[in-house]
């Protein structure tokens, strides 16, 4: 299928108001959904420029937007006292478990249509992966998990026990939060607002990072911070805890006040792989 050509057919209608919409609309939303689904179609790719390395796709998140106007709120009913209600383009989606080896624990999980899982994919309950999500070969979305919409996760990435990877839809051209091959993510972690984690990199647990906190790299003496035209990007490798600074002013240094602060403590080697790797005798 010629995808380029179908994304500009999404482009087309999203201008359009939603009462003129019709079924060429719907039909084309659908090829769009199986698209992302399949994997084709994708809110990001790597291969950008040497700081960005990522490049967004503006017309995924259209689409997306595109599906809400083109939907009905309708009661879905999933047996006896089970009741949910949503857009009857964005229901639940039928995975290919078994073409892809994907293992969708019971218990409360769901994937919404329109996002990708890859082969060998483990899910534990209950988790969440929201429209234009993208989850690599091999990656483990463990309880109370969160995958937002749009966001992109690695191969071999770990996403522990009720990490929340924030999902983007507006603006449209800001970057989706960006996970990359062979990360462990702890509990209890938040990646939000575009973030970019390198490959091979350990976020602590309890670490929170938005587009605009600043990173102590304690390694190479450096900070890094987002902007309005570059994501804030965690090195390959980097090992980012919690940590804090004091803050400034007189009321803060009278009352011995510090701001939460996150810091590169080390980049990962062989005995920081030993520990993440323990995950392999689950899958």
């Amino acid at each position: 299928m010629d995808f380029k050509a179908l994304l500009e057919q999404i482009d087309a209608h999203f201008e359009m108001p939603a009462d003129e919409l019709g079924a060429a609309a719907r039909e084309d939303f659908e090829l769009f959904l199986k698209g992302l689904e399949s994997g084709a179609i994708r809110a990001a790719r790597p291969g950008g420029e040497a700081e960005a390395k990522w490049v967004v796709n503006s017309s995924v998140k259209r689409g997306i937007l595109l599906g809400f106007r083109l939907g009905e709120t309708i009661e879905m009913n999933c047996g006896e006292g089970l009741q949910f209600s949503d857009k009857d383009t964005y229901p639940a989606q039928k995975l290919p478990v078994v073409e892809r080896n994907v293992r969708v624990v019971p218990g409360g999980n769901s994937v919404r249509r329109g996002s990708y899982l890859g082969n060998n994919v483990t899910m534990m309950p209950p988790a969440f992966v929201n429209v234009g999500a993208y989850v690599g070969d091999g990656s483990m979305i463990d309880s109370h998990a969160l995958v937002g919409s749009c966001a992109q996760i690695g191969a071999g990435v770990h996403l522990s026990a009720a990490a929340q990877i924030g999902g983007v839809l507006e603006p449209i051209g800001q970057t989706p939060v960006i996970v990359e091959d062979n990360v462990m993510v702890g509990g209890n972690v938040g990646l939000y607002e575009g973030v970019q984690v390198g490959e091979g990199a350990v976020i602590g647990a309890g670490s929170v990072i938005t587009g605009s906190t600043p990173v102590y790299d304690l390694v190479n003496e450096e900070v890094y911070r987002g902007s309005s035209d570059k994501p804030l990007r965690i090195p390959e490798g980097a090992v980012v805890i919690p940590g804090s600074r004091p803050a400034r002013g007189e009321f803060a240094e009278e009352n011995g006040l510090h701001m939460a602060a996150l810091l590169i403590v080390k980049y990962r080697d062989q005995s920081t792989d030993a520990r993440t790797a323990l995950e392999e005798s689950l899958r």
